[in-house]
């Protein structure tokens, strides 16, 4: 079982581009290379082969009308009426995000990402970071 934190905002899977010339390039590549240098430390010796779960927790930060003062409140008020907020339900989407991650994690980590057979991800509110769990059953 393998745990590590990636920092800073989570990151979704941009789809490939095509110049007019036809040259097809990948606009995620430089977001995939600073998740890699990350994450490069926890890579095991051989990567696993077999059946894998892998569980995500994406925390992304809050939007900053969260905390806006309406029609004279006190900030603290406001504070309180979006705690209880969790779940994060705008972009970027929870599938695209996982698809970063898997990318980045495969040949390294695992051998290919349709080992991944038992997926655990949710999209909440807090410090920006991604918590990632990658277990083989």
């Amino acid at each position: 079982m393998i745990n590590f934190t990636i920092t800073g905002i989570p990151k979704a899977l941009k789809r490939h581009r095509s110049t007019r010339s036809g040259h097809m390039y990948d606009p995620s590549s430089t977001d995939k290379k600073e998740m890699w240098l990350q994450i490069a430390k926890y890579r095991p010796k051989q990567p696993f082969s077999g059946t894998i779960y892998l569980k995500l927790i994406f925390h992304m930060p809050r939007p900053k009308h969260h905390f806006k003062t309406k029609a004279g409140k006190p900030i603290d008020i406001v504070k309180e009426k979006y705690a209880s907020i969790k779940l994060h339900r705008s972009k970027p989407d929870l599938d695209n995000l996982v698809k970063m991650v898997a990318d980045v994690i495969q040949p390294q980590m695992i051998c290919d990402d349709s080992q991944i057979c038992w997926l655990s991800a949710i999209k909440q509110y807090g410090d920006p970071r991604t918590e990632v769990t990658i277990e083989e059953i």
